[in-house]
């Protein structure tokens, strides 16, 4: 079984997921193919980046996955396809890869150069399905590119630990189906800075003092049942190891969201303040 999962920002209104889908099976009919999502915005290389980097090891070794976010090929954008911790990336040298490449070093990336081979009017994702196809039967890289050592880094801002390590400053890099917000600070990147130090979230002149475990991570009794806690907010590092902020059972449509409740938009600064 070959997996070829799909991430891209077309949406689902229109044609272009089941074309896609149609595309792939008409060159290689034994594929499986799996939607992580169809709705990243429009040209947003970070959150594709986050959302390929949250998903992908959910899936078995060997997956391909296909990225079709800012995919035209242009001088500054040229097509690759990545082998990275066992699993395949095609996608364009656009930044979204790097987010995985600052973890763990590729096994093997190519730059793609057989866009040449493709009959006459093919377009980039045409190009994308055939090297994934390729994959999935087996195939090898060096036959559909040209070995590369280094990709494009993403141009979006990084977080960064203060000079005196006391405090980390990060920025929101993705807002969810529940409007909760994710930043770019890991655990891990709070871990090694921290040394063990209690810490708190700030972010528009509000704080947060204590990390949760999980959502529901609230204190029970015969006082307060987890009903009461409905609408509060908090910070937790989510399945993907990032610093999340979120409002405990949000609901835009009841007790409100973080997006709607905190202020919080894509790119806003947010700040983990050791204490000393």
């Amino acid at each position: 079984m070959s997996i070829i999962t799909l991430t891209t920002d077309f949406g689902l209104r229109d044609h272009f997921v089941g074309a896609l889908k149609g595309k792939i099976l008409s060159e290689y009919r034994e594929a499986t193919i799996i939607d992580i999502s169809h709705h990243i915005d429009l040209f947003n290389v970070s959150e594709a980046s986050y959302i390929i980097g949250a998903a992908y090891s959910s899936f078995p070794k060997g997956t391909i996955h296909l990225i079709g976010v800012d995919c035209e090929l242009t001088k500054e954008n040229r097509h690759i396809a990545m082998q990275w911790n066992d699993h395949y990336f095609i996608c364009a040298d656009n930044g979204i890869l790097s987010i995985l490449t600052q973890k763990i070093v590729p096994q093997k990336m190519v730059e793609i150069n057989i866009h040449d081979r493709l009959p006459e009017g093919s377009v980039d994702l045409d190009v994308f399905v055939t090297v994934a196809c390729h994959l999935a039967r087996g195939g090898l890289l060096n036959v559909i590119g040209r070995e590369i050592t280094a990709i494009k880094a993403t141009n979006e801002l990084q977080p960064v630990p203060a000079s005196d390590r006391n405090s980390i400053k990060g920025y929101v890099v993705y807002i969810d189906h529940f409007g909760n917000c994710v930043t770019n600070i890991t655990q891990k990147m709070v871990k090694e800075t921290g040394k063990g130090r209690d810490f708190e979230v700030n972010f528009s002149n509000k704080n947060i003092r204590a990390i949760k475990n999980g959502y529901s991570d609230w204190t029970v009794n015969e006082r307060f049942s987890l009903k009461d806690y409905e609408g509060e907010k908090l910070a937790l590092f989510n399945e993907a190891g990032f610093l999340e902020i979120a409002i405990y059972r949000s609901n835009p449509l009841t007790v409100g969201t973080a997006r709607s409740l905190l202020g919080l938009k894509y790119r806003d600064v947010v700040n983990v303040v050791f204490k000393n």
